[in-house]
């Protein structure tokens, strides 16, 4: 009978106590980001009536010149569009599948100018960030006016996570902010953007009326403004419970992230307070971004890739 150290005692129950305190992780459904639906939207004539390439996270196809509401396999939803304003079709993409070696594919997520011109009548450069997350877009979009109010923000979830892990690759070129809402000169501003990552819990109930309501069960947020030179693997973004201010605070009404009642109709989730530390959530939202200045605001060029998107249980 083979006789073991103290040593090698201490470290057999080391190995055993690590084993029985691993901490799981559970891909969010489509998280890969390995499978894409593409989009080809014919834009209007008076644009040049040119076909753009459109991309939605969810199980491989191809779609046609149609409005796109978010397919019922796959949780996710990006800033990608399809927009019709008076008449105008016009499609918006800046969240792409991007080949990672060994790793299948990526989601990229980049800071662009979107330009749209028409002979004689527009010619509006807007500066647009990727942004991918959990829950619908509601197309065509109609107008540039409350974006929350096109985004069907968050999903049914009822666990309590200790943090968002993902992957992710970020360059972010220069040292400056470009404003450009199409509208009147563009500006300069000092100082980078930072890409951005977070992670809500909410209890969500609604009124007779129709009103929807939560409260913040768990909160994480983190705003990434280095440039890497290589992927960062397993990146952690803790999820704190009960109130957690100094992390991301209550949403204003004015900001208020929508979402579709019982009625079908999109209205605002209001946040009224922090919820007690052990509540259990009924929703959780799920946001990243290649910026997180104000709207139509950034450092053209930034590029966020984004791989392996999980929840650490």
């Amino acid at each position: 009978m083979k006789i073991l150290t103290l040593s090698a005692i201490l470290a057999t129950m080391l190995i055993s106590a690590s084993g029985a305190f691993a901490q799981k992780t559970e891909k969010i459904k489509y998280g890969d980001f390995d499978s894409w639906i593409t989009r080809n939207i014919e834009e209007s004539k008076v644009l040049g009536g040119k076909t753009k390439k459109v991309y939605a996270i969810g199980p491989t196809a191809t779609l046609g010149s149609v409005p796109y509401n978010g397919s019922a396999a796959s949780p996710w939803a990006t800033s990608n569009v399809m927009a019709k304003v008076m008449g105008v079709t016009k499609g918006s993409n800046a969240v792409y599948p991007e080949e990672r070696p060994g790793h299948g594919k990526c989601a990229r997520l980049c800071t662009e100018i979107e330009n749209c011109k028409a002979a004689g009548l527009i010619n509006m450069d807007v500066v647009v960030a990727g942004t991918v997350f959990l829950g619908k877009m509601v197309e065509p979009i109609k107008s540039t006016k409350n974006p929350y109010s096109k985004m069907e923000m968050g999903v049914p979830y009822t666990e309590r996570p200790t943090a968002l892990v993902f992957d992710y690759k970020l360059n972010i070129p220069g040292d400056s902010r470009l404003y450009s809402s199409g509208f009147g000169s563009k500006k300069e501003l000092p100082g980078a953007d930072k890409a951005e990552a977070l992670i809500l819990l909410q209890r969500r109930w609604e009124d007779e009326d129709g009103n929807l309501y939560a409260r913040r069960v768990g909160t994480g947020h983190e705003l990434l403004g280095k440039s890497t030179a290589s992927w960062v693997n397993g990146h952690k973004v803790d999820i704190h419970y009960g109130n957690a201010a100094s992390v991301y605070p209550i949403m204003p009404e004015s900001r208020s992230y929508y979402a579709k009642n019982s009625k079908g109709h999109m209205v605002p989730v209001q946040e009224v307070g922090w919820d007690a530390p052990d509540a259990v959530p009924t929703h959780m939202i799920v946001l990243f971004s290649s910026g997180s200045s104000a709207p139509y605001t950034g450092t053209v060029g930034t590029e966020f890739c984004i791989d392996n998107v999980g929840l650490q249980l």
